[in-house]
């Protein structure tokens, strides 16, 4: 009987193993198991380890899977540099702009289900974006000031604009009279619903004609409200019932609530604030679909392992293989025009011809090797966080690479950095 029930625990214990196994990422046995170099990989952590001694950032972690498999998992220097608390693989990022995929996933599993159409215009689906006007700034030569006036749009913005940044919304980073409109709105309100910041939207011009320019903006905040509308759930719930439980990413989602996870948020160095910052420990109101979320570097390798499987991780489907490839094909016809941030905010990776880059449904997607200046591939594509995280995909070299760390001032720098130290690690 004894005999039995060692049997019995031992093929218990086997199947928990396999089961943890499949619910995430294996691990390589090491990097050469996947063709890369464990002598080369050495050189992102001695360059992350010198900057964090340096004192340029407060910590880091480094994750690169190939082939399916982790190959590099590191976490450099401190989550919270004030309070002299260690960085480990499990701390918890503000991800910002990095909850743009799951946006797009969102819009895109529910286009799959017939309920949302790319082509509609945005009204359909939020009426109060019906008959939006565009801001044009105008000279009165008689006076000498320049004023705004209003103008009809000449085609509505489609949903398809919203996914590729073109709908004529802005962020109100700059100073433009439309922007100093969009700050005095308040369109950044912890406190305000998706629904509150639609109602606000609707009361303010275009910055551009919809479907002419690329402006980074609020356009996948606005996504978000159409989830909402179409699917009949809060967004909040949508992305935790019908993405992250399913890729069983246990550390993502709207906020770091609850003993465990509290503990584990990585924080801005003093030197280094943003408004952007929320508070992630508390519940917050706004469930930003632009730039809301928190996760780990382990959890957003799931999903875009997911991207890299062809919409599917662990048998779990959320989308076809020819969804991700529409989301990672280039979106932007010849003739767009770029606003004269584009570049400032997203240097090498600013999604133009002359960077070899274009954008997609979600992220930046390479068209060209030799127009840009970074090693890659054609059709990888990435998107980044304002506080300093990074990601990409490279499905020809069937790799992953994610950098999370806070510190806004270097993000720009590190996303280069990264880059050049992971490709010259490849020697298959």
């Amino acid at each position: 009987m004894k005999i039995i029930t060692r049997i019995m625990v031992a093929v218990l214990f086997m199947l928990m193993v396999s089961m943890a196994s499949a619910q995430g990422l294996p691990n390589a046995k090491n990097p050469e198991e996947v063709g890369l170099s464990s002598e080369r990989l050495k050189r992102i952590s001695a360059w992350m380890k010198a900057d964090v001694e340096k004192g340029v950032i407060p910590g880091a972690v480094v994750l690169i899977a190939r082939h399916g498999k982790i190959a590099y998992f590191e976490a450099f220097g401190y989550r919270d540099r004030e309070k002299n608390l260690p960085m480990s693989r499990d701390s918890i990022f503000r991800i910002m702009s990095m909850t743009k995929p799951f946006t797009s996933l969102a819009i895109m599993m529910l286009v799959e289900e017939g309920k949302i159409q790319l082509y509609y215009p945005v009204s359909r689906y939020l009426p109060e974006f019906k008959d939006l006007k565009v801001g044009i700034e105008k000279k009165d030569e008689a006076t000498g000031k320049t004023e705004l006036v209003h103008e009809p749009a000449k085609r509505e913005m489609a949903v398809h604009d919203l996914l590729r940044h073109t709908s004529g919304l802005t962020y109100g980073f700059a100073r433009s009279p439309i922007e100093v409109l969009y700050n005095a709105a308040k369109v950044f309100d912890w406190n305000q619903t998706n629904a509150e910041l639609i109602t606000k939207l609707s009361k303010l011009p275009l910055r551009f004609q919809p479907g002419t320019t690329w402006e980074y903006s609020l356009s996948t905040d606005v996504l978000g409200r159409i989830v909402e509308v179409v699917s009949g759930m809060s967004f909040d719930a949508f992305i935790h019932e019908r993405i992250t439980k399913p890729l069983k990413q246990s550390d993502t989602g709207f906020g770091a609530e609850g003993t465990g996870r509290q503990e584990r948020v990585a924080e801005l160095p003093k030197d280094q604030p943003s408004p952007f910052a929320q508070d992630v420990t508390k519940p917050n109101k706004w469930h930003s679909g632009g730039g809301g979320m928190v996760s780990t570097a382990a959890d957003y390798a799931y999903l875009c392992q997911m991207f890299l499987n062809g919409g599917s991780l662990d048998g779990v489907r959320l989308v076809s293989r020819k969804t991700v490839e529409l989301m990672t094909a280039n979106h932007l016809p010849p003739g767009t025009k770029f606003s004269p941030l584009t570049y400032p905010l997203f240097g090498a990776f600013s999604p133009t011809p002359e960077n070899g880059h274009g954008f997609g449904l979600g992220f930046a997607v390479r068209t060209d090797m030799g127009m840009s200046s970074l090693p890659g591939s054609i059709r990888d594509y990435s998107w980044a966080g304002a506080l300093g995280t990074f990601f990409w995909i490279d499905p020809e070299e069937k790799l992953i690479a994610i950098k999370m760390m806070q510190a806004p001032a270097q993000r720009l720098h590190y996303r280069y950095m990264l880059r050049q130290l992971v490709y010259q690690a490849i020697v298959d």
